[in-house]
């Protein structure tokens, strides 16, 4: 665990006494399937370093991120088979952040599974997701 962790972060606990549960890794970053997945496949990019802030990585655990991110893929690719991605990070408790570690959500997308899937992640706010209705 870092050295700014409590003890109680459930990432952190991961890497330290469940390192079954990750199913790939690198140097500064490791991915688990979601324990409350959007659909099948979600998986989690978590840093090893605990920080609660996506803005707080450094260079390099940010390069491990998105290089994680992509193997990530390449895997959900092979054997879920998606037919698109959501892929986003909530930093705060009004961007709806409730585990103060940062990590990356890696949603895989299937045709038909939301009515309007127009807008992606902008339907985070109610409302604000097709936007396409909404120009003039």
């Amino acid at each position: 665990m870092s050295e700014n962790c409590d003890g109680k972060c459930v990432f952190c606990t991961i890497l330290k006494e469940r390192r079954d549960e990750i199913v790939v890794e690198n140097e500064h970053c490791f991915a688990i399937f979601d324990k409350y997945p959007a659909s099948a496949g979600h998986m989690l990019v978590v840093p090893k370093r605990h920080v609660s802030s996506f803005f707080e990585l450094d260079e390099r655990e940010v390069v491990d991120a998105y290089n994680l991110t992509k193997r990530v893929k390449a895997l959900l690719d092979e054997k879920y088979r998606p037919d698109g991605y959501n892929v986003g990070v909530n930093v705060g408790g009004a961007a709806g952040q409730t585990i103060w570690h940062v990590h990356i959500h890696v949603i895989p997308r299937y045709l038909e599974d939301v009515n309007n899937p127009t807008g992606g992640v902008r339907n985070v706010i109610p409302g604000k997701g097709d936007y396409t209705r909404l120009r003039d």
